[in-house]
């Protein structure tokens, strides 16, 4: 197989394996991926699984046509990409191993010292030259053992992503790609998402065509949609809106409070709505749904004074990954002692930013009317947000959405006739509740404040605390009269026409102009309430919680100037201009303060 003009496929599949690494089942095989650079010198990028020793030697020579390989580059030395170091030295003791340093010192582990006599370390930064092609090496430490590294082919512009980016099954097989590939990476490369962000930093310095890793396909199309889930998946942000209800039953009691849940749930409009048997259902699917949805019920028996032991495994699995930043429920079942939801909240104890639900459902062996009464609650907690987001079923005169307002940061949305709009403001108040007025302030040379003097109408969103910096990058870094700020985004509408933010957000409140008050830089409109709408009871997003924990530390290390208080926008000089205007968020020099290095 021809990756680019001079980079070929040598590696095999493998239909003999039914449990990858001794757990993960794998009903399509695995591949195990080689690759070679042909140049004026010559590159072989890993090896395969010992059984594979002869086909992956016969792909390689008929590849090299009778030349000598200069150069064996090993980026991971886990046994299925290694273990034929030794076999291909024995057909071509000549050639030159590259490594990390870390790497030598493990294989060191598995072979023969004195048989790896030609040895080339690299490090970070370092680079080889095989003719026209130049290897550029990244260190990926903990992605997922400590030696890896990426190899970057600067001339064909091909990353070898070592285990990064792989999937299960063989590449004779055709299936989706997500779904095998974030049970993969769930499953082995879930607990490091700290280093997986760190080399996708890196890599987002590369200009990056083609993706080789040792597992799965070779990506070469639409490498964004790859590259985002790797960053969705290693920051530990849902991928789906949606429950996942994970449970364990015995004699089916339990299983019919989890169905009866899954029902309500749909009924009231959520978007997914996942069930799991986990006895029945392959584990590691079952801690990637956990990862995928934004939502998780878990739902067991007291069994020996603790839980099912299937419910054991799974949590022990969650919390090994580093599961965060979800929304949890619990439905908890035991005739005469119950425990199950004591025990599964103990057992997450020690994960970051979940919220619980207020709801907890108790069953004493069977499914009784209060406990029906119970899921209905939970239900409605579960969906408060997409009910609210529904023309049909949302409570759109619920007035406390006007508690939300705070020193805060909000999106308001707006239409010119032609496309929609929205800018970030940090000025919103209520000014009077009988009748319902509402003040807000935009600076006069936002585009929205064009709009909005002609049209009259506005929607306020308020974010929430889970609103991440690219929210504040697209609403507040550029101008609506040139940029589509909703261009990826899917609308949902106010009966006033305008978009509602489908996330991010713990309400929404739609306005009608009756007063505006002309304050120099800025106008304020002072308006009616027309619908307000509360999705949910996260935290609003306050300037200060923005400042410290969503826009990132300017990298101001080795620099003099100025840095922007609002966007973080660096600016390298000794003198600040006094009608500077920030390239970014349109803010002056007053928000400029000198860099302290």
């Amino acid at each position: 197989m021809t990756i680019r003009d001079a980079i070929r496929y040598v590696g095999v599949n493998d239909h003999q394996v039914d449990l990858f690494e001794g757990q993960y089942s794998v009903p399509n095989g695995m591949s195990y991926n080689s690759y070679v650079i042909l140049d004026e010198k010559i590159a072989v990028m890993d090896t395969v699984d010992i059984h594979f020793t002869h086909e992956w030697l016969d792909n390689l020579t008929s590849v090299l046509n009778g030349r000598t390989p200069d150069y064996l580059i090993i980026q991971h030395m886990e046994p299925d990409h290694s273990a034929n170091i030794l076999n291909f030295l024995k057909t071509w003791p000549n050639t030159t191993i590259v490594a990390t340093e870390k790497a030598f010192s493990i294989m060191e582990n598995f072979f023969d010292k004195d048989l790896l006599e030609h040895r080339h370390p690299v490090k970070e930064g370092d680079s080889l030259s095989l003719g026209s092609h130049v290897l550029h090496f990244v260190c990926a430490p903990m992605v997922h053992w400590p030696e890896v590294m990426f190899t970057y082919e600067s001339t064909e512009q091909v990353l070898f992503s070592a285990d990064a980016f792989g999937k299960f099954g063989a590449l004779d097989v055709e299936e989706p790609w997500d779904d095998e590939a974030r049970r993969y990476y769930i499953g082995i490369v879930g607990k490091y998402g700290a280093q997986v962000q760190s080399v996708l930093k890196k890599a987002a310095n590369l200009d990056i065509q083609t993706i080789c890793p040792l597992h799965g396909p070779i990506l070469k199309e639409d490498l964004a949609h790859y590259l985002g889930k790797y960053q969705l998946w290693s920051s530990y942000t849902a991928e789906s809106e949606g429950v996942l209800i994970a449970y364990t039953s015995i004699y089916g009691n339990t299983k019919k409070a989890a169905e009866l849940l899954a029902d309500r749930l749909r009924a009231k409009g959520c978007p997914n709505t996942v069930l799991c048997d986990l006895a029945r259902t392959d584990m590691a699917k079952a801690v990637a749904d956990a990862f995928r949805y934004n939502k998780l019920v878990l739902a067991t028996t007291t069994y020996n004074a603790d839980i099912f032991p299937f419910m054991k495994q799974f949590l022990d699995h969650l919390a090994e990954r580093n599961f965060q930043k979800r929304t949890v429920g619990l439905i908890e079942n035991g005739s005469w002692s119950p425990l199950a939801a004591k025990i599964m909240k103990e057992k997450l104890s020690g994960c970051k930013n979940l919220t619980w639900l207020n709801t907890t459902v108790r069953l004493k062996s069977a499914l009784h009317a209060e406990n029906k009464e119970e899921i209905e609650a939970m239900a409605d907690e579960l969906c408060r947000e997409y009910i609210a987001l529904s023309p049909d079923a949302a409570n759109k005169n619920d007035l406390t959405a006007l508690f939300r307002i705070g020193y805060g940061l909000y999106v308001v949305t707006s239409n010119d006739g032609k496309k929609d709009n929205g800018l970030i403001v940090n000025t919103v108040t209520q000014v009077s509740d009988n009748p319902n007025r509402v003040a807000v302030n935009i600076n006069k040379a936002n585009y929205s404040h064009h709009v909005i003097k002609q049209t009259g109408i506005m929607n306020v969103n308020c974010l929430s605390v889970d609103a991440p910096f690219e929210v504040f990058q697209n609403f507040g870094f550029q101008s609506g009269r040139t940029a589509d700020k909703f261009k990826d985004w899917t609308p949902i509408r106010s009966d006033n026409g305008l978009i509602i933010l489908p996330k991010y957000i713990n309400a929404a409140i739609s306005l009608k102009v009756e007063q505006y008050v002309d304050l120099g830089s800025h106008g304020m409109f002072i308006c009616s309430v027309t619908e307000a709408r509360v999705m949910s009871d996260k935290e609003t997003m306050t300037y200060t919680y923005y400042q410290n924990h969503v826009k990132p530390k300017p990298q101001t290390e080795g620099k003099k100037g100025f840095v922007c208080k609002i966007c973080g926008y660096i600016y390298e000089g000794d003198v600040l201009p006094e009608d500077f205007i920030c390239p970014l968020c349109k803010h002056g020099a007053i928000d400029f303060e000198p860099i302290q290095n």
